[in-house]
This record gives C-alpha cells, structure tokens and sequence, in this order.
C-alpha cells in the first residue's frame, strides 16, 4: 500500500494532467480567431469611419448608415485579420500577433497601420495590446 504522501503527489499530478489537457482542449483555433477579429475590427473601424469627420464629404452622401455597412462588412475583416497576423501555438495558449492596414481606400483615406496582440487559452480572446504606427515604421 502507498503512504499518503505518494497518493497525494500522484493527485496533484493527474489534476495537472487533467487541467493541461483541458486547457490544450479548449485553446481558441484560427477560425475563432478570425470571427473574433472580424468583431474587434468592424467596431474598430465603425468608431473611426462613422464619426462626423471620419468619411469624406462624398462619401458621407453615399453611404447612409455607416455603423450597419461596416458590421456587414466583419467576416471580410476577420479573414483579412487572420491573413495578417502569425499565430504562435503553445499548447496550453495561443498568441496571434497582426499587423494590419496601410493601404488606400480611396482618394483621401487610407487605413491607417494598426497592430494587436491577442492571447487565446482556455475557450478565451483578450487583446493584450494594441495600436497605430506611423507608415514611417517598419511592416
């Protein structure tokens, strides 16, 4: 019979066991990777567009509902999003890293450069960092 001791190490092990393999199980794959990111961008984009000063002129008279058409517009986002960014899987715990933007939408407007790093472990996304980079900084 093994003493209490060995017992109570061979618990704690199989619970660490159990708790690995249920974290590894429920790490968020590329594809919630991208529905996430097409959320995060389209309510991104929606708070930078659809202010007062964020479409031209012309643009402003075309477009009517600006926070709906942009929403549309999330499934195309999040497989832009998943294009631009390197995942790193580490078993227990992802780490995507995007770098996004840059280009012309029209005369006038440009999207402006934007990165993320985004954490997803245990069923979870949480943007750890964001921000804006100049086009002077290196893609």
């Amino acid at each position: 019979m093994a003493s209490p001791a060995v017992e109570g190490r061979w618990r704690w092990g199989l619970a660490a066991v159990l708790l690995g393999g249920l974290l590894v199980a429920t790490n968020p794959g590329e594809r919630d990777f991208e529905a996430f990111a097409g959320e995060y961008l389209a309510e991104l984009a929606s708070d930078e567009l659809c202010r007062s000063d964020g479409l031209p002129l012309m643009a402003r008279l075309v477009v009517h509902n600006c926070p709906q058409l942009v929403r549309s517009q999330r499934q195309a986002l999040g497989r832009l999003a998943a294009a631009s960014s390197r995942r790193y899987n580490l078993g227990l715990f992802s780490i995507y890293s995007t770098r996004i933007g840059g280009m012309d939408l029209m005369p006038g407007l440009t999207v402006p450069r934007y990165r993320a790093v985004t954490l997803a472990g245990a069923g979870q996304l949480v943007v750890l960092q964001t921000g804006t980079e100049s086009a002077a900084e290196p893609s």
